[in-house]
């Protein structure tokens, strides 16, 4: 008799294949990105915001950035031809194209951006077939998809059904052209609530940038990388040249910016009584330490001398010992999550840089 021959089945092969054991695992200390601590190669992504936040600009700010290899505001970048699907364009969208390119000088010179501005369905089955093919033989390291609405036209974005294919088509884009896909999207009614529609595609996405109405890019979700610090960002005008009338056409780029002051909030009952019973006690006895746990540029008070200033200005006047207590602790406590304050060891002072 003959030998008896095995078959086995492709799935099983290629899972077999896939096995290994925890003991041959070592580090990887070197992950493959575009933008370093924000994209990864070959990755999916999604950035979102409200509307007018100025997502497009973003999106386009790190597609010019990646395609001529320049740095983008310090993060290191690795040069890779960028395919960016405008499916929202239009003579603003272009625009913003001459606008970059007037940034990045290197655009021309490396020739890595290339734009499509036409209607393209990536919900259905044989759009990214006919993407592919369209874009073959050139090869892209990131594939950006400006908006997500434009792209899934007739699919309801709320459903995990109907998202769930649409990722389901960016994976399959993906792993045809190994390239990063990053999807432009729209956050909900209520801001703090992240993208809008359906959580499968945050399920999905290795990682999320979030940009908000006050122009705050963070990422929200990495997969494998450790986040960047969270960045703000402006918008700069660029002239581009002037109409037949004389009158001069602009556009904008991106330009990094400081963040907001926060507002301070007037203090009101026994928190005010408290902060006024500090500033005199800084007054009458306020003095400078040495050691790096305290302020150089102005004045400390011992606890205790706080306190007295407090009982003096009837904070804590007329109740017993252990009542006392207390409301010294809540209203210093207060003032120091309202960063009105801070306290090492037995000293106070006041965190705002005044003269006392």
């Amino acid at each position: 008799m003959g030998e008896v021959t095995t078959i086995i089945r492709p799935g099983v092969a290629q899972i077999r294949a896939s096995l290994r054991n925890a003991a041959d695992v070592e580090p990887v200390f070197d992950l493959k990105y575009l933008v370093k601590d924000w994209l990864s190669e070959g990755a999916l992504s999604v950035l979102y915001g409200p509307s007018n936040a100025g997502k497009t600009f973003v999106a386009l700010s790190l597609s010019g950035h990646v395609a001529a290899g320049t740095a983008w505001f310090g993060y290191r970048v690795e040069q890779r031809n960028v395919l960016y699907l405008a499916l929202e364009g239009g003579v603003g969208f272009t625009n913003r194209v001459a606008a970059v390119k007037q940034q990045l000088p290197m655009l021309c010179a490396t020739r890595g951006l290339t734009l499509l501005n036409a209607p393209l369905d990536l919900y259905q089955s044989q759009g990214v077939p006919d993407l592919v093919e369209a874009i073959s033989p050139k090869r892209f390291g990131l594939i950006v998809i400006d908006t997500l609405a434009r792209a899934i036209a007739g699919a309801d974005e709320n459903t995990a059904k109907d998202m769930g294919q649409f990722v389901g088509n960016l994976d399959r884009l993906r792993e045809t052209t190994g390239a990063h896909v990053m999807v432009v999207h729209h956050s909900g009614k209520a801001e703090e609530a992240g993208a809008r529609g359906s959580s499968a595609l945050r399920a999905a996405v290795d990682t999320e940038l979030s940009l908000s109405s006050e122009h705050e890019l963070k990422a929200t979700k990495q997969r494998d990388m450790v986040a960047a610090a969270p960045i703000y960002l402006d918008l700069e005008t660029v002239t581009l040249g002037v109409d037949a009338e004389g009158d001069e056409v602009t556009s904008a780029v991106i330009a990094k910016a400081d963040p907001p002051k926060s507002e301070r909030m007037p203090l009101t009952g026994k928190a005010e009584v408290a902060m006024q019973a500090l500033l005199d006690a800084l007054r009458d006895h306020g003095e400078t330490r040495t050691g790096s746990a305290y302020p150089t540029n102005r004045k400390v008070v011992h606890v205790d001398r706080y306190r007295e200033a407090c009982d003096a200005h009837g904070l804590t006047s007329g109740v017993s010992e252990s009542a006392a207590r207390q409301a010294f602790k809540r209203a210093n406590d207060k003032l120091t999550e309202s960063n009105e304050i801070r306290q090492y060891g037995d000293y106070v002072w006041k965190v705002q840089n005044d003269e006392c």
